[in-house]
């Protein structure tokens, strides 16, 4: 798997991407402490508004962003990006009211929203052998849960010999450091787009990608996994503190354990998945994540209906590596749906369509697990995103039926294009032209 940081560049960007994640993971722990020396005991509701102001930010602005940024150098969309966040990080210390660091961390949030999508829609291009995507895919969800882990822990050692302005600081450095490995990583021209496949209009550009989502059944079943995979998430992220310190009456230290556990799963399974893909289809491996989450869900309700017994602490760890586990069968792959299902031209539309649509699917699983549990209890909490991940599941089988399958490749012969064109990077010459195999696609480089 870590064959693919040969690539220079892609070795320049994963580096780029985990830094910008550990700047962003202290900037997260600073945050909070933000918050309580501004507002209090009203730090939490400080807290859960810039989250939200962060989902809205996600939802509403990658596809707008992306319609803008679309006919810019991804280089420099990723550096503006960087240069924009290291901005607001840099500025957090000396906020002194509450609406600032709202302003900042919507600006910030915007900025991340069209960092990811260009970000994930250049790396197929710079490899585009489906072995080393695929393995790349893996790093990525391993640098993600990694992140989770790894930030914290930092930051607490940190602040054992310093305060929490210090660490806006690293996270100002992170992002500087992500720009200048972007700037030093030499990526592949975009293919040039036809003038009559260019979108027309701010309106058709902007929604490009959710109607591309809405054709596209591959893509319609990924956006109902990506709901499934909301919901168990959601009742990880947002009540494994109520598990630990009320229902098992555990310690804080307990609570990073438990998160702890959900991270290890998905990043254990991460690293499996280019071996399991080489033997199942991405629909089977994706699938099998879907509706393992409903039965992860049946284990934490009979865990949450047990009154006592130590055997609680070690279930729920189980449990949560579980979920850890089934999120990431579906999350790792989905790269290679988004890739397979689009042309070159619609891949950052796509990316951030995906971007938006998968955080709408979290912005209505967060309030589900909290709201709903504070509200009925946990067991309530439970039952009601069960539903939703077992409704996700099911719905993402009737929108990719079996046998529709995506991954057989075709051999077939390009004609008409430059030997220098990006899609030809693993072509074999001929006398005919330029020969190839990759699943088929519907674009403006393979019409019949």
């Amino acid at each position: 798997m870590l064959s693919v940081l040969r690539s220079r560049a892609y070795r320049h960007l994963f580096a780029a991407h985990v830094v910008a994640l550990v700047g962003t993971g202290l900037a997260t722990v600073a945050l909070g402490l933000l918050a309580y020396d501004l507002a209090g005991e009203r730090a939490g509701s400080v807290l859960g508004t810039a989250l939200a102001i962060k989902m809205t930010a996600y939802v509403g602005l990658a596809p707008v962003i992306s319609a803008l940024a679309d006919r810019l150098p991804r280089r420099w969309v990723m550096v503006g990006s960087d240069a924009v966040r290291a901005g607001v990080a840099v500025t957090l210390p000396f906020v002194g009211e509450v609406w600032q660091v709202y302003v900042l961390i919507f600006l910030l949030q915007a900025a991340s929203a069209a960092f990811t999508p260009a970000f994930q829609a250049v790396i197929p291009d710079i490899l585009p052998d489906e072995r080393d995507y695929t393995s790349a895919l893996s790093l990525s969800r391993l640098a993600y849960d990694t992140e989770s882990l790894f930030s914290p822990a930092l930051a607490a050692a940190l602040l054992t010999v310093t305060t929490y302005n210090w660490l806006f600081l690293g996270t100002t450095v992170g992002f500087a450091a992500s720009a200048l490995l972007v700037l030093s990583a030499v990526l592949p021209q975009r293919a040039p787009v036809p003038a009559g496949r260019r979108e027309k209009g701010a309106w058709k550009r902007t929604t490009a990608g959710v109607r591309l989502f809405l054709a596209v059944p591959q893509l319609r079943s990924l956006l109902w996994m990506d709901l499934a995979v909301a919901a168990g998430g959601a009742l990880v992220l947002v009540n494994t503190v109520v598990y630990v310190r009320d229902h098992l009456s555990l310690t804080s230290g307990d609570v990073a354990l438990a998160l702890g556990a959900y991270g290890g799963g998905s990043m254990a399974t991460a690293l499996l998945v280019p071996k399991i893909l080489r033997r199942a289809t991405d629909r089977r491996v994706m699938l099998a994540g879907a509706f393992a989450l409903p039965v992860v869900f049946v284990g934490a309700a009979v865990m949450t209906a047990a009154p006592t017994g130590q055997w609680r602490w070690p279930a729920l760890l189980a449990i949560w590596a579980a979920f850890g586990a089934a999120c990431s069968l579906v999350l790792t792959p989905s790269g290679r749906i988004l890739r397979r299902c689009t042309s070159p031209d619609q891949r950052t539309a796509a990316f951030a369509a995906q971007f938006s649509l998968s955080h709408v699917c979290w912005l209505a699983a967060y309030p589900l697990a909290g709201w709903l549990g504070a509200a009925a209890g946990l067991q309530a909490a439970v039952f009601a995103l069960a539903a939703v991940a077992l409704s996700g599941a099911a719905l993402a089988v009737r929108a990719w039926p079996a046998g529709v399958e995506i991954h057989a490749a075709r051999e077939h012969v390009h004609a008409n294009l430059p030997a220098a064109h990006p899609h030809l990077a693993d072509a074999v010459a001929t006398a005919n032209g330029f020969r190839h195999r990759h699943a088929p696609r519907a674009d403006h480089l393979h019409a019949a």
